[in-house]
């Protein structure tokens, strides 16, 4: 594997992995809430926090899929980053919060660092290494 990857590539990697901690932190305050409070729709509780932790663990290892080289992790990553914009800016358009800032500049970011030529070759494999390497010749 080629250990040149450029320094955004981490920072991409390290965004989405924010995210899925903050997922996760979700999941757990709400399935908290639930134990401790009980909820007027228990069901809808039970599936955010279903929810949450899919979307962690999608992002979790799309993160990986990023840092490992691998082409498929950027559709999930950017297709995530595309509906929190459209969220945050509902959530801006609504009230301005610090929160809906911070969730529309972390998509941003990591969106626009995706696209760039530098992570987007150093994301291009598509399979195994050896199909990437080409074709051995015995020595």
């Amino acid at each position: 594997m080629d250990e040149h990857r450029p320094p955004l590539l981490l920072v991409v990697c390290l965004l989405v992995l924010v995210e899925a901690l903050a997922f996760v932190g979700l999941a757990v305050a709400w399935l908290v809430d639930l134990v401790r409070n009980g909820a007027e729709l228990p069901g809808a509780v039970v599936f955010l926090v279903v929810f949450c932790l899919g979307i962690a663990a999608l992002l979790g290892f799309s993160a990986r899929g990023l840092w490992n080289s691998r082409r498929w992790a950027r559709s999930p990553v950017i297709t995530w980053q595309v509906l929190l914009v459209v969220l945050a800016l509902g959530w801006l358009g609504a009230e301005v919060t610090v929160w809906g800032v911070a969730v529309l500049v972390v998509a941003l970011v990591i969106g626009v660092g995706l696209l760039l030529p530098s992570v987007v070759a150093a994301t291009a494999r598509t399979g195994s290494s050896d199909a990437q390497d080409g074709p051995r010749t015995a020595r």
